[in-house]
């Protein structure tokens, strides 16, 4: 059994400065693991008690009976490092460290989490700042979280990894109030050593566990939670997260539209879509989400029938799940019949959706012949079914009926309780049917299990190709045509250009590329031209010599420098304007392609992909990338548009991609905003370039 495992599941527990007044929060680790039915061995560690709720106590670790399989470390910062040691030396698998103290406080911090680091050697760590893990599927509750005091907690196939202490507990009771059984629960928060994508990967493994819950603040090792995430998907097990910490206001300011495009919070989301990871949008979506997904019912489609006893209900839920874009078809003409034979009368409208089945609270046969006939219906992939007010007076008689049609079918069946009624929604859950409590939760749930059923494995890394020389580049902020020099040798094709320092070379570069050109001022520092008025468009040949001296003159009062060097370009038009640049974080780089030019940051329609380890895009992944935007229509002859060169966009994404993993680090930002991509069959043209490189 290797540590990891030992702490999820010890055999015998040693609690280091347990205390006797188990009122105490260091009393709460032996109280907890004797009430919630621990059958291990516990050695409560206390040099001034001989006994500790009628268990003997020990002075010192070394005095164990026996090497511990965890320790549950309750001294303070300045002396748990000391605790960490003699477990350690003792041969025990984990330590759990509650104290705080540590990086979170400053340098002094820092250095006692080093020093604690240091005395743990080989011995794993859970920690420090933590709550600690509770795990329910073996009654082995290794925390003292205040909610623990409840006397019982429903056990499920969910199973949660919380960076913050305090969700741990709050997760645990409130999914107890409403019947939803867990099976393991995990705080890490400092993470000095295990972390989330350790858990992640036991939990792939665990056979109690189902679905994974994840609260997130960041992840501190990127790679590792990509192989664990992936594990889980493989092995058929959703992951879940809801990550705090979405505002972009604190967002550092970055020279390129791409930077303030991408942010910290779009790198995640980009992340969690590639390995499959489920985001939560808030913080009840991380409890509602996995109750439905633990149900293992695989979503096929977006038809949604809706069986009610109350009309407005009804509507509530046919309203949030249209604006999702699901469907809630009427009953085909067979599954109405059927339907009809059920109930006679004119009270019930069983040829809509939602479908009224008046009084079926009361009438459990009813109820069971629509939900049976529904479910077996080829006109719907899932049932929601309303629980209203009359299930009230006879809570059982509904949940049994709902119940005892889940066999029957492995489609996905919710329910949605209109009144307020928490024992009846806890019911349902502890019966196996999701119950919400609001209509927005049932369409959330549904969406969800879509995106599990529909994820699917990108493409496999593919290997670089042979290095391009990059070697004569400077450090620093290239000018526009050493960017696209750059482009250009990672196989980006790019606008006819000449570089220009008078009116006269400018008039002799436009006759030769046109007639009619872009100019441009030439600078490394200023990078949004635009914003300066250092750019003009369709210029005359002949009027050219005058232009340089007017853009010239408006940079000089902009900005308090006069332009020494400019660019004249050849006018590309007929094209769609996309924005493809590579944004770096902590959590690796990305490219992003999105809606171009001026308006780049104003229209936000992005879409991001993450590079692989050491590798570009496949292509594949580069015409995923594109059909990911609002306006891919545009692209692929909307309204009868001529269609574009979407080849030669997919074959410019994978080049730009390429150049982005050879560089790695030196690349601290790269932009071509606009690449025109012109008709199909003419291909693309880089229009301009922000290139920042390192040393």
């Amino acid at each position: 059994m290797d540590a990891i495992s030992k702490l999820i599941k010890p055999r015998s527990v040693a609690i280091i400065g347990a205390s006797a007044d188990l009122n105490k929060t260091a009393g709460r680790p032996v109280s907890y693991l004797r009430k919630h039915g621990f059958d291990g061995d516990i050695y409560p560690v206390n040099p001034r008690a001989e006994f500790i709720d009628g268990l003997p106590c020990y002075p010192d670790v070394a005095s164990l009976p026996a090497v511990p399989d965890v320790g549950i470390v309750l001294l303070g910062a300045e002396r748990a490092h000391l605790a960490v040691r003699d477990l350690a030396a003792r041969g025990t698998a984990a330590a759990i460290v509650l104290a705080s103290g540590y990086t979170e406080t400053g340098a002094e911090g820092a250095r006692r989490q080093k020093e604690l680091i240091e005395a743990a050697g080989a011995m794993r760590l859970l920690g420090p700042n933590t709550i600690g893990l509770v795990n329910l599927t073996d009654n082995i509750p290794l925390s003292a979280s205040g909610a623990l005091e409840m006397e019982h907690f429903p056990v499920g196939s969910i199973g949660v990894v919380s960076q913050s202490g305090g969700i741990l507990g709050a997760f645990l009771s409130r999914a107890a109030a409403r019947g939803i059984g867990l099976s393991k629960l995990i705080s890490t928060s400092n993470e000095v050593d295990l972390e989330l994508a350790d858990f992640i990967d036991h939990l792939a493994d665990d056979e109690a566990t189902r679905v994974i819950a994840l609260y997130v603040e960041t992840i501190r090792n990127p790679e590792k939670f990509r192989a664990a995430a992936l594990k889980a998907a493989r092995a058929g097990k959703p992951v879940v997260a809801f990550k705090i910490g979405r505002s972009e206001a604190g967002a550092k300011a970055a020279v390129s539209h791409t930077g303030a495009l991408a942010g910290a919070d779009r790198m995640y989301d980009a992340l969690f879509r590639q390995v499959g990871v489920i985001r939560a949008q808030t913080f009840g979506d991380l409890l509602d989400i996995p109750a439905a997904l633990s149900t293992a019912r695989v979503l096929k489609g977006r038809r949604v029938a809706i069986l009610t006893s109350t009309g407005g209900a009804g509507t509530l839920v046919s309203d949030s799940l249209g604006v999702s874009g699901f469907d809630t078809p009427a009953p085909d003409e067979a599954t109405a019949e059927r339907l009809r034979a059920l109930q006679t009368g004119d009270h019930a409208a069983l040829d809509r959706n939602p479908i009224d089945v008046t009084l079926a609270g009361l009438q459990p046969d009813l109820l069971r012949g629509a939900i049976n006939t529904l479910l077996d219906s080829p006109s719907y992939d899932a049932l929601v079914i309303i629980v209203g007010s009359s299930s009230l007076a006879m809570p059982e008689l509904m949940v049994g009926a709902i119940k005892d049609c889940l066999p029957n079918s492995d489609k996905p069946v919710l329910a949605y309780v209109s009144p307020h009624a928490p024992d009846l929604a806890a019911l349902l859950n502890q019966r196996g049917v999701p119950a919400f409590t609001a209509p927005e939760s049932c369409t959330v749930a549904l969406e969800a299990m879509l995106q599990a059923s529909t994820w699917t494995p990108g493409a496999t890394a593919e290997a670089l190709p042979a290095p391009v020389d990059v070697a004569d580049f400077p450090a620093g902020s290239l000018d526009e045509a050493q960017a696209k020099q750059l482009f250009s040798r990672f196989g980006l094709p790019c606008v006819r250009e000449r570089v220009v320092e008078s009116a006269a070379e400018a008039e002799q570069a436009a006759r030769e590329l046109g007639g009619r050109v872009v100019l441009k001022i030439l600078s490394g520092q200023i990078t949004h031209k635009s914003d300066v008025g250092g750019v003009a468009v369709n210029v005359p040949a002949e009027e050219i010599g005058a232009r340089l001296a007017r853009m010239a003159a408006d940079v000089q009062a902009a900005t308090g420098t006069t332009p020494q060097r400019f660019l004249v370009q050849e006018m590309v038009s007929g094209g769609t304007e996309l924005i493809l640049g590579m944004h770096r974080d902590p959590l690796g780089t990305a490219v992003l392609l999105g809606m171009g030019g001026v308006t780049a940051e104003l229209f936000k329609d992005t879409a991001m992909r993450l590079l692989p380890p050491g590798s570009g895009l496949s292509r594949d992944e580069a015409l995923a990338l594109a059909k990911d935007l609002k306006t891919w229509p545009l692209l692929d002859g909307f309204r009868g548009r001529p269609k574009a060169d979407v080849d030669a966009l997919v074959g410019a994404i994978v080049a730009f991609s390429r150049m982005a993993a050879q560089m790695g680090e030196r690349l601290i930002e790269a932009e071509i905003n606009p690449v025109f991509v012109l008709t199909e069959g003419q291909g693309v043209r880089a229009a301009d370039g922000v290139v920042v490189l390192g040393a």
